[in-house]
């Protein structure tokens, strides 16, 4: 009798993402590692570049705040096992914690990874997964036939031919160069980044240093005499190693035995430090589609205004991004729940997007040639009884 109880107070399930072992660690067959550094694009980028952090989380907040709609064929789906799951796909994260993480990974690596965890066959839970810690195992055919996650040490292989669904989704922006790995907006931006970068290093550099510019040192040595080679290379020596780098900008110069000081170098008001910073913040805001006006970035704005700029940054960035990782995931998931589903994200929610709406109502309102039920579809509703007819 007390076996039996024991049986009956055992915990019914155990499901959990196969990785979740290795997640807490900070650290194979054949396989390709993703042909980049993610880890410094991330640490110099996201972690110490300003406009490369408010773009991303700019651009991943805001995706990762739609509400997503479910479709069944033409029918909408208020109530359904998916949405539940997109709304809380684990313990630990909501909808829009899970699927911030998976923008910011599109963004910052050009890949993003969603594990399922299953328990007989049917979809429980989802995780992200870094992309600097997994790698795709090709098949003979050249198409991914596994992936590995590597973390402290110990490896986990997910075999892509598992039924009803494969274990990982890989979601990658589109590379023309590589078969396998997307490419990231911040690898584009490298350049730009390590411009913007650089100019912060040397400014502050130039601050801590009194802000003294760079020049030439002279030697009037008696009766023209010339630098001995010993003297020579001992001030070479002393120059490069106490005087050039950006660490060493403006460091004021201590002089001996007739040498002088001759400011040779533009100042930094005539280099114009402040404007490259801005052509390079630019730039990123361009390799992420955000309008440099809602980074606080002077220059060639070419919007009127903020509702115009945030109405392009919608259109034109976040919902492609956002539809992109919809069709996705309806892709993935729909053999899970048997039957053709179909995931969108419901813009009607979205403010910045009301007037477009309304011009369209009032136009799609205003066309005499449509029923009603026609009227309908244009605007994304189903249709209804007896709207077949002329409004």
């Amino acid at each position: 009798m007390l076996q039996r109880l024991r049986s009956f107070l055992r915990a019914p399930e155990a499901k959990a993402s196969r990785v979740a072992r290795l997640i807490a660690l900070e650290g194979g067959a054949r396989a390709r590692w993703t042909p980049r550094d993610y880890a410094a694009l991330a640490r110099e980028g996201y972690a110490k570049n300003a406009i490369v952090y408010r773009a991303v989380k700019l651009v991943a907040e805001s995706a990762a705040a739609l509400t997503f709609l479910l479709y069944e064929g033409d029918a909408e789906r208020n109530r359904h096992p998916l949405l539940d799951l997109l709304a809380r796909p684990n313990p630990r994260q909501d909808g829009p914690a899970l699927f911030e993480t998976v923008y910011t990974h599109l963004l910052l690596a050009g890949n993003a990874y969603l594990e399922a965890a299953m328990l007989g066959g049917a979809v429980r839970e989802l995780y992200a997964l870094r992309p600097d810690r997994m790698r795709v195992v090709p098949g003979p055919d050249g198409w991914p036939a596994a992936y590995e996650y590597t973390a402290g040490g110990r490896t986990v292989r997910f075999v892509q031919d598992a039924v009803p669904i494969p274990p990982v989704l890989h979601i990658a922006l589109v590379h023309p160069l590589d078969d396998h790995y997307g490419l990231a907006p911040l690898e584009a931006a490298a350049v730009a980044l390590d411009t913007h970068n650089a100019a912060s290093k040397w400014n502050k550099a130039l601050l801590d240093n009194a802000a003294r510019p760079s020049g030439a040192l002279i030697y009037a040595g008696p009766d023209g005499a010339l630098l001995s080679d010993a003297q020579f290379e001992r001030l070479k020596r002393e120059l490069e190693a106490s005087y050039q780098g950006s660490a060493n900008a403006g460091r004021p110069l201590l002089l001996e035995g007739g040498l002088d000081w001759k400011a040779m170098s533009l100042t930094p008001r005539d280099m114009d430090f402040l404007e490259a910073r801005n052509a390079a913040a630019r730039e990123i805001a361009l390799a992420f589609g955000v309008p440099p006006m809602l980074l606080g970035i002077p220059g060639d704005n070419t919007y009127s205004n903020l509702q115009e700029a945030n109405r392009s940054l919608w259109r034109q960035t976040i919902l492609p991004l956002a539809n992109r990782v919809c069709s996705a995931l309806s892709h993935w998931l729909s053999p899970a729940f048997g039957a053709a589903l179909r995931i969108t994200v419901d813009t009607d929610r979205v403010d910045a997007l009301s007037a477009d709406r309304a011009a369209t109502w009032k136009r799609v309102n205003e066309a005499a040639f449509l029923t009603v039920n026609e009227k309908r579809e244009a605007l994304g509703y189903g249709p209804i009884d007896d709207g077949d007819r002329l409004a």
